[in-house]
């Protein structure tokens, strides 16, 4: 892979889908750990209006939410998809890290990389994209998310190999590109996916990437 193209798809992504300021930084590491469980198989217009709804009906905080009644934290975010199995979760979740980290998530952010992605894993409802996301936005570690965008566009760009799971979607994006760009990387991914290489018909004619795409030239 040429060290040219993969800057310029880049430099495309960048100029097309520029990062907010402040991306995923204006939250607490637990209301991030919320928000991203909510966000599973979930829209990001539901996911927000469900932490929205319950950040009204509580402090979304480990102390708060572990002593939370669970039908509270399910009718609060009804509107996300899988409301029963998330309220169970998020409530579990709480504990956790009220019990084991005295509900301060700053321990783990301390921790080296692969010391605190095996920590989070071991959270409820916590696997390795929503582990990712923490890390990157909350303590910036050099890591990136690989959500089902992330992984589509990047194998029909070319940017790993074509058999490669989520895991090695993330090792092949991270060698590629340097620490400081993973957060700008991550971002313009997933908004490339949403608004054109989408799953099904994918809008190539309109991609700003299509003469640097193996997959759009076919």
């Amino acid at each position: 892979m040429k060290d040219e193209r993969v800057a310029l798809i880049l430099k495309r992504l960048k100029e097309r889908f520029p990062t907010p300021k402040n991306a995923g930084r204006s939250r607490s590491p637990f209301q991030t750990l919320v928000l991203t469980i909510l966000s599973q198989n979930t829209n990001d217009k539901n996911s927000r209006k469900a932490f929205q709804n319950l950040s009204r009906s509580f402090p979304i905080t480990p102390k708060s939410l572990a002593s939370a009644d669970e039908e509270d934290i399910r009718r609060a975010i009804r509107v996300a998809g899988l409301y029963r199995n998330k309220s169970k979760t998020i409530k579990h979740l709480a504990e956790v890290v009220l019990n084991n980290f005295n509900g301060d998530l700053t321990p783990v952010l301390k921790m080296p990389l692969d010391q605190a992605r095996e920590n989070l894993l071991s959270f409820p409802g916590v696997g390795p994209k929503t582990a990712d996301v923490f890390l990157l936005f909350c303590g910036n570690k050099p890591t990136i998310p690989v959500d089902t965008h992330v992984f589509r566009v990047s194998k029909r760009l070319g940017l790993c190999h074509k058999d490669a799971d989520c895991e090695g979607v993330r090792r092949s994006l991270q060698e590629i590109y340097p620490p400081n760009e993973y957060p700008a990387l991550h971002l313009s991914l997933i908004s490339l996916g949403r608004a054109l290489c989408k799953s099904r018909k994918p809008a190539c004619e309109s991609c700003p990437l299509l003469d640097l795409c193996p997959s759009g030239r076919v």
